[in-house]
C-alpha cells in the first residue's frame, strides 16, 4: 500500500473488498462485477448484507444459493465480523453479516485521530475551483447563490483532502466587453454633466445606470429592416430611422468607449476601475455574509486575459485549428462529438466568452514558472444551462493542444433555484431577486423561529441575533447543498429555517445537544483536558448504529472530492444527527449504569461532536454549541 493511501475505516467498503477477493477465489477466471454490499434494513438481520449471489448466478449459470455458499466459504472477514455459517444465508442467497463489537471499536479508535481519518494526499494535483462569477455594475442576485455556495464548499472539501496550498479559488468576473463599455460611457457622460460623484458611487447606482445604458442603446433595427423589406413607405422608414438614430449613436459611443478601454485610455480606465471596485466591494461583502471564502486575491476577471486573447486567436488560426465561417473564426468540433462549432472571434473582430475561457484554461493549467497556476484539475461551478458552452470550450482546448491529456476539466453543473410556484425564483416585478435581500429575509425568519423556542427567555437580544445569523447561514447553505447538485429546488424560507426535518438548523440543534451533554460532564468533573473520555466500546445496538455512521465519514468526504457532489456529505450528517438522537434516547450517558459505560459513551459523544463540527465546517456552516 502506498504511503499516501488512507486507512480504510468504512466497514461497507472493507466488506466490498473482501467479497471481491472471495469472488476471485471462488470463481477464478470469471469477470464478475463489484460485490453489492448494503446496510441491513433491520438489526435482526445483522449490520450489512452481501446481495451479489443473484446477479452472479446469472453470469455463472449456477443457483444463487450455491453462489452464496461459495462466497461464504471463500470470504475472509474473521477480523471484522462474526463467523459466517449456512444460517447467515437468507432466502435465495442474501448473506447477512454482523460486525464484531471489538472490530467496530477498533475502527472507531482509528477514526478518533486529529485528522478524523482524512490525511492530506501529498500526491493529489493542484486544483482550481471556478466559483461565484459575478458581472460588473450588477448586484449579486439569487442566481449567484449556487455558484458561490457550491464552489466554496467544494474548495473547502478539496482543502481538507489535498491541502489548502493546492486549492486555487478563481472568481471569473464579467468585467469586459460591450455591456460594461455602455455603463462606462454613461458614467463618463454623467460625470461630465456633474450629475454624479464617482467617489460616492454605490452598487445600487450602478445597477440603475446599467439598465439606463442598456435602454439607451436599444435600437429597433429589426423593425426598420421589416419596414424596408415589406415596402411600408418612406414615411414609416423615416420615422423608424429617426427613432433609431439616438440609440444607434449611444451604441456607437459605447463601442468607441470599449475600444478606448481596451486600448488603455487613462480616463476611461479610471471610470472602469471605479465600477470594478464598487462592484467587487459589494460582492465580497455578500460572499462574506454567506461565509464563502472569496477575496480580492481570488478575483480574475475577463480583463486579466486581455493581452492574451489576440496571441491565442492568432495561434489557433495559424495552426489550422480555427477557421473562418461566415466571417467569424470558429473551431469545428464534429470530430470531438459536438456538432456545434466553438465561436472564438466574431465577424467584427470582437472576442467572446469562449475566447476568454480558453485563455483562462491556459493560465490555470500552465506551470507556475511561466506565471500560471499549475493546476492539473479545473472545476467549474456554473449553471447547467452553460453545459454546451463548457463542452465546446473543453473540447476546443483539447483539440488545440492547449492542455495536456492528463489535465482534468470538469463542469460541476447545477440546477435552478425555484420559487414556491415552481418557477424560476423572481421578484414580483419579474426581476432577479437580490441575494442580499434574500439573506435578510432568512435571518428575519430564523430570528422569529428562535423567539418561539423554549430557551428564548434565557437569551439576550444580542445573543439571539448572533445565533439567528448562524441559523440563517445553516438554512441557506444546507438547503442548497443537500439537493443533488444537478437538480432544481424550491427556495422555501419557512421550510429551510425549521428545526425539524432535513435542514441546517436541525443539524445545528443536534450539535448543540451533543455539546450540552459534554458541558454537563465537564461541569461534573467527568471530563479532563484529555481529548478522550475513556476506552471506546459499542455494546448497545444504538451505540453500534451510531458508530457505523461515524465510520463512513472519511470516505464520504473523499467521495465529495471525487464526484463534486456535496449532497452526499449533507445526507451523511443528517443521518449522523438521527443516529445520535436514537443513541441519546436509548443510552443514558451521564446516568449510565457504571463508570466504564459512561466514559465510553462520553467518548462517542466527543467523536460525534468532532465529526459534526468538521462536516458542518466543510459545508461552510460554523458550529453553534448553544441554542
Amino acid at each position: 500500500m502506498p504511503a499516501s493511501a488512507p486507512t480504510l475505516l468504512d466497514p461497507g467498503l472493507i466488506l466490498r473488498q473482501r467479497f471481491a477477493a472471495a469472488a476471485l477465489r471462488a470463481f477464478p477466471g470469471v469477470d464478475l462485477p463489484d460485490p453489492i454490499i448494503t446496510l441491513s434494513q433491520s438489526p435482526k438481520f445483522g449490520d450489512y448484507q452481501c446481495n451479489s449471489a443473484m446477479p452472479y448466478s446469472k453470469l455463472l449459470s449456477k443457483p444463487p444459493r450455491q453462489v452464496a455458499e461459495a462466497l461464504v466459504a471463500a470470504v475472509d472477514i474473521a477480523d471484522i465480523a462474526e463467523p459466517l455459517t449456512p444460517a447467515s444465508i437468507a432466502g435465495p442467497g442474501f448473506i447477512n453479516i454482523t460486525l464484531s463489537h471489538t472490530a467496530v471499536a477498533s475502527l472507531l479508535a482509528q477514526l478518533d485521530t486529529p485528522d478524523l481519518g482524512l490525511p492530506i494526499d501529498p500526491d493529489a494535483p493542484v486544483t482550481v475551483v471556478d466559483l461565484c462569477g459575478v458581472n460588473l455594475a450588477k448586484q449579486m442576485h439569487i442566481g449567484h447563490l449556487r455558484s458561490t455556495v457550491i464552489g466554496d464548499t467544494l474548495a473547502r472539501v478539496l482543502e481538507r483532502t489535498i491541502g489548502p496550498a493546492k486549492v486555487k479559488r478563481q472568481n471569473h468576473v464579467g468585467d469586459w466587453g460591450l455591456p460594461i463599455a455602455m455603463v462606462t460611457a454613461r458614467l463618463i457622460d454623467l460625470e461630465n454633466a456633474q450629475q454624479i460623484d464617482l467617489a460616492k458611487l454605490t452598487l445600487d447606482d450602478l445597477d440603475a445606470i446599467y439598465k439606463q445604458a442598456k435602454q439607451q442603446c436599444q435600437a429597433d433595427e429589426e423593425g426598420l429592416q421589416t419596414a424596408r423589406a415589406w415596402g411600408m413607405g418612406p414615411k414609416i422608414e423615416a420615422e423608424l430611422e429617426a427613432a433609431n438614430a439616438e440609440p444607434l449613436a449611444h451604441l456607437a459611443r459605447a463601442k468607441s468607449t470599449l475600444v478606448a478601454l481596451q486600448s488603455g485610455d487613462p480616463d476611461v480606465r479610471r471610470v472602469w476601475k471605479r465600477i470594478f471596485d464598487t462592484t467587487m466591494a459589494a460582492c465580497l461583502a455578500t460572499c462574506a455574509r454567506l461565509n464563502a471564502s472569496i477575496s480580492q486575491a481570488h478575483t480574475a476577471g475577463e480583463s486579466s486575459y486581455e493581452n492574451k486573447l489576440a496571441p491565442l486567436v492568432a495561434r489557433l488560426e495559424q495552426s489550422g485549428v480555427a477557421e473562418l465561417g461566415s466571417g467569424a473564426l470558429i473551431i469545428k468540433l464534429d470530430d470531438m462529438g459536438i456538432p456545434e462549432p466553438c465561436l472564438i472571434r466574431k465577424s467584427d473582430g470582437g472576442y467572446l466568452y469562449a475566447t476568454t475561457d480558453l485563455a483562462a484554461i491556459m493560465h490555470r493549467t500552465s506551470s507556475v514558472a511561466t506565471g500560471g497556476l499549475g493546476a492539473s484539475r479545473v472545476v467549474y461551478c456554473v449553471d447547467a444551462r452553460q453545459s454546451l458552452h463548457f463542452r465546446q470550450v473543453f473540447a476546443a482546448a483539447r483539440k488545440a493542444g492547449l492542455v495536456a491529456p492528463n489535465i482534468s476539466l470538469e463542469h460541476a453543473a447545477f440546477g435552478t433555484i425555484l420559487g414556491e410556484d415552481n418557477k424560476p425564483f423572481k421578484s414580483r416585478s419579474g426581476d432577479s431577486v437580490k441575494l442580499g435581500d434574500v439573506i435578510d429575509e432568512v435571518v428575519a425568519a430564523a430570528l422569529s423561529q428562535l423567539r418561539a423556542r423554549p430557551r428564548a427567555q434565557e437569551m439576550t437580544e444580542p445573543e439571539m441575533a448572533h445565533i439567528a445569523q448562524g441559523v440563517a447561514l445553516a438554512a441557506i447553505r444546507y438547503t442548497d447543498l443537500s439537493t443533488e447538485r444537478i437538480k432544481d429546488y424550491v427556495f422555501s424560507i419557512a421550510r429551510m429555517v425549521s428545526f425539524e426535518g432535513q435542514t441546517g438548523p436541525y443539524l445545528l440543534y443536534a450539535l448543540a445537544r451533543v455539546c450540552s451533554i459534554l458541558r454537563n460532564a465537564q461541569g461534573q468533573g467527568l471530563l479532563t483536558d484529555s481529548p478522550t473520555a475513556g476506552p471506546i466500546a459499542v455494546a448497545h445496538p444504538a451505540e453500534k448504529a451510531l458508530a457505523l455512521v461515524l465510520l463512513r465519514y472519511p470516505q464520504v468526504v473523499r467521495d465529495v472530492d471525487r464526484t463534486l457532489e456535496p449532497s452526499r456529505l449533507c445526507a451523511l450528517l443528517y443521518e449522523l444527527a438521527g443516529a445520535f438522537a436514537r443513541f441519546f434516547e436509548a443510552c443514558p450517558v451521564l446516568k449510565a449504569e457504571d463508570d466504564g459505560t459512561r466514559n465510553a459513551r462520553l467518548r462517542l459523544c466527543q467523536l460525534t461532536r468532532r465529526v459534526l463540527t468538521d462536516g458542518l465546517g466543510l459545508l461552510g456552516i460554523p458550529a453553534i454549541e448553544r441554542m
